[in-house]
């Protein structure tokens, strides 16, 4: 057995029975120039897709139990997309542990987006058909944790990313200032201007002064394309 197969083990922290189902959850299709695509990870990746489905399934359905359908679905494809499976793959180093043809290692196969996505699904096919389905959640358990986490973190409203982003800039602290009043009073409606140096102010409108506000920074963030 090679020191990449135990040392990929480690990292899991599982010990195949079968270590041969490892090794082909490992192995792209261009290992051996391709000539033979039976042995390549191609079979369990398609397996592991299914698995992963599953297990991210059912942790969402236990994770939000008010959320319908349509959140649920918009959630699992945030958690079982290709960039979220590369993630996973690089917190355990699976480019480490692959078997590429030369050329492919040559063009960067090991950082590959979609090589390690498809090769984290082989391992996770490879997994349940070793342990079970138990030895497959609790790698997805580890290795997940933190997409889960991100579904989960309350987001920052408009005014706190504001904030943050023009302290990173340097241009100082937001000023929001009320250029205008509607409406009858039992329903209003403010009209708000956030300024900062050296940026364009922009403004927003809303039922009290803190929607407005929020409003008024989710435009200039919104302008200046930053990613909240």
């Amino acid at each position: 057995m090679s020191d990449r197969i135990k040392d990929f083990e480690a990292r899991i922290h599982y010990r195949f029975k079968d270590r041969e189902l490892l090794e082909r959850a490992l192995t792209h299709a261009s290992h051996g120039d391709g000539r033979s695509r039976a042995a390549s990870n191609e079979r369990l990746e398609f397996l592991g897709d299914r698995v992963l489905g599953l297990m991210a399934s059912e942790k969402l359905y236990e994770t939000f139990p008010s959320l319908e359908e349509g959140g649920l679905a918009q959630r699992l494809n945030a958690v079982v997309n290709k960039s979220a499976c590369a993630r996973a793959a690089r917190r355990c180093d699976l480019g480490e542990g692959l078997r590429l043809s030369a050329a492919e290692e040559r063009l960067g196969g090991r950082e590959k987006e979609s090589i390690i996505a498809d090769a984290c699904e082989a391992v996770i096919g490879a997994l349940y058909l070793d342990g079970g389905l138990e030895a497959a959640r609790a790698f997805f358990t580890t290795f997940w944790a933190d997409e889960f986490d991100k579904l989960t973190r309350r987001p920052k409203d408009a005014k706190s990313q504001l904030q943050e982003w023009a302290a990173q800039k340097g241009y100082g602290v937001p000023v929001y200032e009320t250029v205008a009043r509607k409406g009858p009073d039992h329903r209003p409606m403010f009209e708000i201007e956030v300024r900062l140096d050296g940026v364009a102010p922009a403004r927003g409108e809303g039922g009290s002064k803190q929607d407005a506000q929020r409003a008024a920074a989710s435009e200039m963030l919104k302008r200046e394309a930053v990613d909240g």
